[in-house]
């Protein structure tokens, strides 16, 4: 694979074809290991049920009476739809292999959302539902890494913090420093996260965009 292709994530693969997921000649290759629910992340792939689907969101589950579960939302690679699932807590599923490849975010048009491929400059459209939940934290001009499922655009990989700027949030208090006590904050984005009371409009916040979470001013 040459410098300029994408860049794969995962351990050893082993070739599994899945049916209804491949196209145009690309067979799915799916991670030899296995993963189980409490090694879950935000936008990992897995297969289930003979498609590969996309953790959306999870929460781990431990209820007073009765084993641990996991909630999932999971997104299908092939047709987008989006489930909820559940899962018993330990369960364990064929991780899937993803590669990424560095582009830049051009503009949003819509049906669709533009970005150039940084080594060859090619452009290339996306579903605005395939992104859109990404597109909360992003500017244009900005660089962000196009998640590849068997040779097919998946999603996006957001870095683990950006930096924004706040442009709608009540005034916070003079000497209020309380961290856990929060309020909404709309950022430039249009990005709404909860950040702590002392937060003003026009600050400059680090958040963390795959969990939609405050982490610090800047």
């Amino acid at each position: 694979m040459s410098a300029s292709g994408p860049r794969s994530h995962g351990l050893v693969l082993a070739t599994q074809k899945l049916d209804g997921i491949t196209g145009r000649g690309t067979t799915l290759c799916a991670v030899a290991e296995t993963v189980n629910t409490n090694q879950f992340k935000n936008g990992m792939h897995i297969e289930l049920e003979g498609d590969v689907w996309r953790i959306v969101e999870f929460q781990h589950v431990k209820p007073g009476k009765g084993g641990a579960f996991v909630r999932t939302k999971l997104k299908a690679l092939a047709s987008g739809a989006v489930v909820e699932k559940t899962f018993r807590a330990g369960e364990k599923f064929a991780r899937v292999r993803t590669e990424t490849k560095d582009m830049q975010y051009l503009y949003d048009a819509g049906d669709e959302v533009v970005f150039m491929d940084q080594d060859t400059f090619e452009q290339t459209s996306l579903p605005h539902g395939m992104v859109e939940d990404a597109l909360e934290f992003m500017q244009p001009s900005s660089f962000v890494q196009l998640l590849m499922v068997g040779g097919r655009p998946s999603g996006l990989q957001l870095p683990a913090s950006v930096e924004l700027t706040v442009s709608e949030t009540e005034p916070g208090v003079k000497g209020d420093t309380v961290s856990n006590v929060t309020k909404p904050a709309t950022l430039e984005t249009g990005a709404v996260v909860q950040v702590p009371l002392f937060v003003n409009p026009g600050d400059r916040i680090k958040v963390d965009p795959r969990e939609k979470r405050y982490i610090s001013r800047v």
